[in-house]
């Protein structure tokens, strides 16, 4: 019987063949924990007596929700990890010396490769599903239990595939692509499952496209998102000055067994808006326009979309204008290269003359942080992934979130706008 892609990095993992539904117990290449999420993980780790780290080199944290520290709490929960990072001498230790979203920064470093098993104490660690590998966010205990054995126990998750078909229209991205299959499905049609990508369309997708594809998985509930290793995938990891270890590269076989295919025409999208307050209420950008949405702060940023492309997306579109009046724009990168790059490239000086303001990079905003909290009935179009209520702030402001060129495009009319208009 054919594997899926999913299937297949577990089998190599547990050394024989496994099929969706079974329980395994597999080796973790690497297991990531952040400020937030962490200290919960060493408490376990040591309230169970334990020294030493199962297998240290496999184990990143990277302090990013609230860093540098917003007041005294934030301050302390960071000390616990980078407490711990020191003792254990951690290689792969990220604060604010080399600081980035963990989804971002790890993938830059060249730490999460095709064919690893990649578990996190964040639901977003699905993203990493983008390089070819099985990426999951898991419980804080759970992340101590893989601290301790250096594996976990798993369901191998039944596969939905996911086939697109055709090449994205003008400012139709990654984004648009999971807001629609989220829209389809509902915030748990995919619940337990992998979300594997496929379809001629993916040639298309640059890797910034693909992790905000798979980033969005789990708001569709699923286990994992994933698209299989090709020519963008090797440009890609080509790049990194270094690699972890060598990619293991996976492929399903034509007979694998899906439990649900759905098929998308692209090239009849539109670019999605996210309705509050869930990610599944998606509406065509054309709709948005006429329900004439006012917005107050405009968001581009997150380990969704705070990536290079998204801020040359908004330059392009910002170049000599300005913000509306009544409108924020805050710019977080996704990690200090991208900001130096940004930089370089001359991308943040056109935004800082259109009138935005950029922050370190954080999740900051996206979580109801800091870095551009949200007041009283205060509209937000977000290039995030989340809308739930209060999730940026007060219980009665709302986001709409939607691709970086929409979320620019609205900055400068102050009203969700369709950036072809422009």
């Amino acid at each position: 019987m054919g594997q899926t892609i999913t299937e297949k990095i577990f089998s190599e993992h547990v050394g024989h063949k496994v099929y969706a539904g079974e329980i395994v117990r597999s080796p973790i290449d690497m297991v990531i924990g952040n400020d937030i999420t962490t200290p919960i993980s060493i408490r376990a780790f040591e309230e169970g007596g334990f020294e030493k780290l199962a297998n240290p080199d496999g184990f990143a944290i990277v302090l990013d929700h609230f860093i540098p520290a917003k007041d005294i709490a934030s301050a302390n929960q960071a000390k616990i990890s980078r407490d711990f990072a020191m003792k254990h001498n951690l290689k792969y230790f990220f604060d604010e010396k080399d600081m980035g979203i963990e989804h971002a920064l790890l993938p830059e470093k060249g730490l999460v490769l095709p064919g690893d098993v990649i578990i996190g104490a964040d639901s977003h660690t699905c993203t990493h599903g983008a390089l070819g590998a099985f990426s999951t966010g898991m419980g804080s205990t759970d992340i101590s239990f893989g601290m301790i054995t250096g594996g976990n126990w798993f369901k191998v998750p039944e596969s939905i595939k996911v086939v697109f078909k055709g090449k994205p229209a003008p400012f139709v991205t990654g984004k648009d692509l999971i807001l629609e299959i989220i829209r389809i499905l509902g915030v748990d049609g995919a619940l337990y499952k992998t979300l594997e990508f496929t379809g001629d369309t993916i040639q298309y997708l640059t890797m910034d496209d693909r992790f905000s594809l798979c980033n969005m998985a789990i708001e569709a509930g699923a286990k994992n998102g994933i698209v299989a290793y090709d020519e963008v995938t090797k440009e890609f990891l080509d790049s990194r000055d270094s690699l972890r270890a060598e990619p293991k590269i996976h492929y399903s076989d034509e007979d694998a067994t899906y439990c649900q295919v759905i098929e998308i025409d692209v090239d009849k999208l539109e670019p999605v808006i996210a309705y509050p307050f869930l990610p599944s209420n998606g509406h065509s950008v054309s709709q948005a326009v006429t329900d004439n949405i006012r917005v107050d702060q405009v968001f581009i940023g997150s380990c969704t979309n705070g990536r290079l492309s998204d801020f040359k997306i908004a330059a392009e579109i910002l170049k000599d204008k300005k913000v509306a009046r009544h409108v924020r724009l805050i710019l977080t990168p996704g990690t200090q290269k991208i900001l130096r790059d940004a930089t370089k490239l001359g991308y943040i000086d056109t935004l800082v003359d259109a009138g935005a303001v950029v922050s370190n990079p954080t999740c900051g905003a996206c979580l109801g942080g800091y870095m551009g909290i949200l007041g009283d009935n205060e509209v937000c179009i977000s290039t995030t992934n989340r809308n739930f209520v209060g999730r940026m702030g007060s219980r009665s402001s709302k986001i709409y979130l939607a691709n970086s060129a929409v979320a620019a495009a609205s900055a400068i009319s102050g009203y969700i706008t369709d950036p072809r208009s422009l």
